[in-house]
């Protein structure tokens, strides 16, 4: 195709010029130059403005087949030829961009980042996972030394011994507080690819795995130790007084109740942790649950406390009365717990915008600031001496909160120290119904 065109074109200006000869020795030899060279000179100015043509077009930056210039003759067939060449070249791009869209998606979507390093380390491309996570941003640092960007000396040394068979943990990264597992794999030709993957929540995990299996061994170690002394003491053979067998034995009762709770509320706990354990809902009477916490609270209180009960709504709540009646009980328990002998507590069911709203008031010791954004955390005590002297486990308030989580119900927690306290649960209004339905 390519010879054949060629050829065509140069029978074209043969032609042109074997007719302008003939014309010439027709009329004269000086007028025959003349129409040779007036032939050629047509030619020449032909091409020179198809030149002049393609050379604009091979300069602007949009080369799209409908920018490619007309042209005549010879130059008509070229052009289409370059027509089809570029459709074709367009079609590949398109592809290619569609492919490449689709990468940066993927890599966009996959929880690790990625970053590409050259022979000497510098940063070729990185995807936003890895941006977040080294503080990279791939515009500005594009080139630069990845130490640059990650100067903790742990992973300098990793990199500098080249011993990439194992990950490195990377923690408080730059001014995200986040542990990172870091793992460098070689490929190509003195390429590497940095892959880093977020396991803060992993070793927020095992550090919550620690303290609960460190907290548990305290809780239980203690009344252990009470039982274990007091049977040493009743195993000796000098232990024949019947006052100190009932005190070591009131101590072992009380030590064994204390287990025996701690018990109930893991087991309680484990449960509603379980996904798999579907909430089991029905209507629950809620100014009747708080009248039977009512005659609970002043028999606990023994009349220590003045309690007041305030029921301003009979709306009742979808949910479960064994998970509702502990999370309650718990904020009302607590508050005889933690007021003082004299103390007033004040108990009230209402409904306001539209919401549930049961209420805890006491005028007991109140609670710092600091502490209450952690009143909810297994284990954790505002005072450990206090607690324990009032026989509580420190799962209470968990135990609440999760039981809150699965009613879709959230608690408030106002305090002033030497005040007290006020704890609200606060319904969603799709959970209420009203008594008349």
């Amino acid at each position: 195709m390519r010879a054949s065109g060629l050829f065509q074109r140069l029978g074209t200006v043969f032609s042109v010029a074997v007719i302008a000869l003939l014309i010439g020795m027709i009329t004269s030899a000086v007028y025959g130059w003349f129409f040779m060279s007036a032939a050629l000179l047509f030619l020449i100015i032909h091409h020179t403005r198809h030149l002049i043509a393609l050379e604009e077009w091979l300069l602007i930056s949009d080369h799209t087949p409908s920018s490619i210039p007309s042209g005549s003759g010879a130059w008509n067939s070229i052009f289409a030829h370059l027509a089809r060449y570029v459709r074709s070249q367009s079609k590949s791009q398109q592809l290619l961009d569609l492919e490449l869209k689709q990468l940066q998606n993927v890599t966009a979507a996959m929880p690790d980042g990625m970053v590409i390093l050259d022979d000497g380390d510098h940063i070729q491309w990185c995807d936003p996972v890895a941006e977040k996570h080294l503080g990279i941003n791939l515009e500005l640092d594009s080139g630069q030394q990845i130490t640059n960007m990650v100067r903790q000396q742990s992973f300098v040394e990793y990199l500098t011994a080249r011993k990439f068979n194992k990950p490195l943990v990377l923690k408080q990264m730059r001014h995200h507080r986040l542990t990172l597992l870091i793992q460098l794999v070689p490929y190509g030709k003195n390429q590497k690819l940095l892959i880093s993957r977020d396991i803060t929540s992993y070793e927020r995990i095992e550090t919550m795995r620690r303290d609960f299996v460190a907290n548990i061994s305290h809780e239980l170690r203690t009344p252990l130790t009470v039982v274990n002394g007091y049977l040493e003491m009743l195993a000796a053979e000098n232990s024949n007084d019947p006052e100190m067998q009932r005190f070591a034995l009131a101590a072992m009762q009380e030590q064994a109740a204390r287990m025996q709770r701690l018990v109930e509320d893991l087991l309680t706990l484990s449960r509603l942790e379980n996904a798999l354990n579907r909430l089991n809902e029905s209507t629950v009477n809620i100014p009747s649950l708080l009248q039977e916490l009512y005659q609970e609270a002043m028999s606990l209180s023994a009349g220590k406390h003045t309690i007041h009960l305030s029921i301003n709504s009979d709306d009742l709540i979808l949910g479960s009365r064994e998970e509702l009646r502990s999370a309650m009980g718990n904020l009302i328990i607590n508050a005889i717990r933690y007021t003082p002998e004299g103390g007033e507590i004040d108990i009230c069911w209402e409904v306001n915008n539209s919401k549930g709203m049961f209420y805890v008031r006491d005028t007991g010791v109140g609670i710092e600031p600091q502490h209450i954004p952690r009143l909810t955390e297994r284990f954790y005590r505002v005072d450990n001496s206090r607690s324990r002297e009032t026989g509580g486990t420190g799962l209470g308030l968990a135990i609440v909160k999760h039981v809150l989580n699965r009613h879709q119900a959230r608690l408030k927690i106002t305090s002033e120290v030497g005040k007290g306290s006020e704890f609200c649960i606060q319904f969603p209004g799709k959970r209420l119904i009203a008594r008349s339905n």
